[in-house]
């Protein structure tokens, strides 16, 4: 089985944000720090979420156990139901990944058991705000 730990970001409202994936299985570690482009919050979490099941997609995962500290996501997932656009063409994109696996979880857990997702997501709006600053 593969944990998943997952943080979406955003600088703003909207604003620069990013996606933090911590993977974990057999004592392999995987992280990835993945710019989003402009988003909020909310629309952030809901991308690190799609992110991360497309590297697990990617890679083979049969079993996956992904742990989030936002609990709009866990309840979207879980309920199988997000009420407003984009969110619900997100759910509807990882509903359609998570049926791919042979096994898959969806947990809660608090902010502070998800540390790394987080530092890595915020080190992602960094690497967009740089970007654009080069670009400038």
């Amino acid at each position: 089985m593969i944990e998943v730990y997952i943080d979406g970001a955003a600088a703003g409202d909207p604003g620069p944000s990013g996606a933090g994936i911590f993977l974990k299985a057999a004592g392999q570690v995987e992280r990835y720090s993945i710019p989003l482009g402009i988003n909020n919050n909310h629309e952030a979490e809901y991308r690190a979420m799609e992110k991360a099941l497309e590297i697990c997609l990617e890679k083979h995962y049969k079993v996956v156990s992904v742990r989030s500290d936002s609990s709009a996501v866990v309840r979207a997932v879980e309920k199988r139901f997000a009420k407003k656009e984009p969110y619900k063409t997100i759910l509807e994109h990882i509903l359609g990944m998570a049926g791919q696996f042979d096994l898959f979880f969806i947990k809660w857990i608090p902010s502070s058991e998800n540390k790394t997702a987080d530092g890595l997501a915020r080190l992602a709006i960094q690497k967009q705000i740089r970007q654009g600053d080069e670009n400038e």
